[in-house]
């Protein structure tokens, strides 16, 4: 066993009748980690989920949670759990407050801690200020908070947030990934999301699923760079477009370039490295020696929605593309 992981998943099937949701599934999660579950609808995501929060058998496979067995210590793993399904199940007649202390008993915490607990979430989720207010009656960003609330009261382990951010305004958003990303000082998170920014910003890695298998798990960094390939460079410089050209021409790191009037002086450089380097430090420092004015120098990135279509795309539309 791995002290330094929290979710072991391995070859984890799930079918419904006559439907795989999950074929052969397997990875890791490490202690501390955000990881974003990313996928279309139909993916996988919230099956995987819930076999993980112990919602739901697998059919075949092994998962672990913290070194413990999902399927044999049911139990043991679901006290190290805090889920938030899609769906939140929120009990809409009761105060945010009290419906929280009725929570956390009900997670077998004692009177005095569970009092404690709840204070510290209400805290930490913004609810201070809403918390003798009837669940029914709070907008939607309050009750994802209710919901995230829920799951962090009985300080667990692991946080599974299932579309946390969904219905959220642009401000509630920013609010709740300000609260995940603070939450993996103490707790692994996995959390999946459609919003793919939102992924991209929150997440330390990225688990991209499609019918059930995973596509693609890596860094954000790491798919920009799987993708972008050739890591083109643009720099604006001023400077005689003839001495651009020799230049890019002699440099042996370029293998491609291509040189365009930008407005004034100045010429749009579009530089090819010849070996996927980052040809930006070379840039800068020919322009500082030769004395040319440099006014852009950026590195074209793939935005994260680029690199979810290519990968989750079905075969036949990339041979129509």
């Amino acid at each position: 066993m791995n002290d330094g992981l929290m979710i072991e998943v391995e070859n984890l099937t799930k079918r419904y009748a006559g439907h795989t949701a999950v074929s052969g599934l397997s990875f890791t999660v490490k202690r501390g980690e955000i990881v974003g579950l990313l996928g279309p609808n139909g993916a996988g995501k919230s099956t995987t989920m819930r076999v993980l929060s112990g919602f739901l058998p697998g059919t075949s496979g092994t998962v672990r949670v913290a070194g413990l067995d999902v399927f044999r210590d049911s139990t043991e793993v679901r006290r190290r759990i805090g889920y938030m399904p899609e769906n939140n199940p929120l009990h809409l007649e009761r105060r945010v407050r009290e419906y929280l202390k009725f929570r956390a008993r009900l997670k077998g915490l004692g009177f005095r801690r569970s009092r404690e607990r709840v204070d510290v979430v209400m805290e930490q989720c913004s609810l201070t200020d809403v918390s003798k207010r009837i669940i029914g009656q709070l907008s939607k960003g309050y009750r994802q908070r209710v919901g995230l609330a829920d799951a962090l009261v009985h300080e667990p382990e692991l946080i599974i947030l299932d579309e946390p951010t969904i219905g959220l305004d642009p401000n509630q958003i920013r609010s709740v990934r300000t609260l995940i990303k603070s939450l993996a000082t103490a707790h692994t998170v996995l959390i999946s999301t459609h919003i793919l920014p939102e992924a991209e910003m929150t997440c330390n890695r990225m688990l991209i699923m499609f019918e059930g298998k995973i596509l693609a798990a890596d860094t954000p960094d790491n798919l920009q760079r799987l993708m972008s390939g050739n890591g083109q460079v643009i720099a604006e410089i001023a400077a005689p477009l003839q001495d651009l050209c020799n230049c890019w021409a002699e440099m042996a790191e370029v293998e491609h370039y291509d040189v365009s009037p930008a407005d004034g002086e100045f010429f749009r450089c579009a530089l090819t490295p010849s070996n996927g380097m980052d040809l930006r430090p070379h840039i800068f420092a020919v322009a500082r020696d030769r004395g040319w004015y440099l006014r852009e120098l950026t590195r074209n990135r793939h935005s994260l929605e680029d690199i979810y279509v290519k990968i989750t795309r079905p075969p036949e539309e990339e041979e129509g593309a």
